[in-house]
């Protein structure tokens, strides 16, 4: 059994899952690693994401948790087989590990949700606004760092704008259009992307405007990925030292309902655009 010195948050995230299953049937791991015919420091290499499983033992581990959820064991067994290598290995060992886990993560999405109040979503920026946003960080960037986060965000748009495109949707506070993180040519034509990505079907955009009563849900900043299943969601969050994968069940569901919020007090997409489009006029 091969084992990996770091493990991607993704093989991780396998392993896991594969332990809630064993805990939802009550056994013990060393219960498990018998009925799977391994040894107690497999099975917890297996659900440390440190050691790769096979879809065959997906399954038979399936059986023995007396799990029936036919979906979601095809969606492990799948992922247990998958052995894509994408573009962001391009950039293992240059960038922060979490900025390839976000790709790949993305790579392997259903569909995508943003809630934004400070800054323009990351899939909708412009290049010139992602650079300024990268160079207001404290220490500054060695430059070959910085050219590399940039052009890093700008291969994420695939997601949205490639081949494979996403349903994608985004909700944007006006504090986070009005915010100029360039000069006016660069928030101006950052908007103007938005009105343009705005028009594509698969993508939706929403404002909320700071002409609202009573909203109290700034915090609920958010990039919510799409699963195979819905246990399979995954919401991303900024934290101190990178972005922090959240995925226990009641936080996902948590986080549904704060996006069902924010959407709910949002300007529908023609009002939000008719309302980007006046603060382009502005500029």
């Amino acid at each position: 059994m091969a084992t990996r010195r770091n493990p991607t948050a993704r093989q991780a995230r396998l392993g896991a899952e594969l332990r809630k299953l064993r805990e939802a049937a009550g056994l013990k791991a060393t219960e498990a690693a018998a009925l799977l015919g391994v040894n107690s420091a497999q099975m917890s290499q297996i659900e440390a994401g440190v050691a790769g499983v096979s879809e065959e033992r997906v399954r038979r581990m399936a059986s023995h948790y007396a799990c029936v959820d036919i979906e979601l064991i095809d969606a492990l067994a799948a992922w247990a087989t998958d052995r894509t290598r994408g573009w962001w290995e391009e950039y293992r060992g240059s960038l922060p590990t979490s900025f390839l886990d976000l790709s790949e993560l993305e790579h392997h999405t259903t569909y995508r949700r943003d809630v934004e109040f400070l800054h323009v979503p990351g899939l909708l920026q412009t290049e010139d606004y992602a650079h300024g946003v990268f160079s207001h960080r404290v220490p500054e960037l060695p430059r070959s760092e910085m050219a590399l986060r940039v052009e890093h965000r700008m291969r994420r748009r695939g997601i949205i704008e490639g081949t494979r495109s996403v349903p994608y949707e985004a909700v944007v506070h006006e504090a986070a259009l009005r915010i100029r993180v360039g000069d006016r040519a660069t928030s101006r034509a950052q908007l103007k992307r938005i009105l343009e990505l705005s028009e594509v079907r698969h993508v939706t955009v929403r404002v909320i405007p700071f002409d609202l009563d009573r909203f109290t849900d700034a915090g609920s900043a958010m990039v919510y990925a799409g699963g195979a299943v819905p246990q399979l969601d995954t919401v991303v969050r900024d934290a101190p030292y990178g972005s922090a994968f959240v995925d226990s069940e009641a936080q996902l569901g948590s986080f549904r309902t704060l996006f069902r919020r924010v959407e709910g007090v949002s300007l529908d997409p023609a009002r939000s655009r008719d309302f980007i489009h006046r603060l382009t006029k502005e500029l």
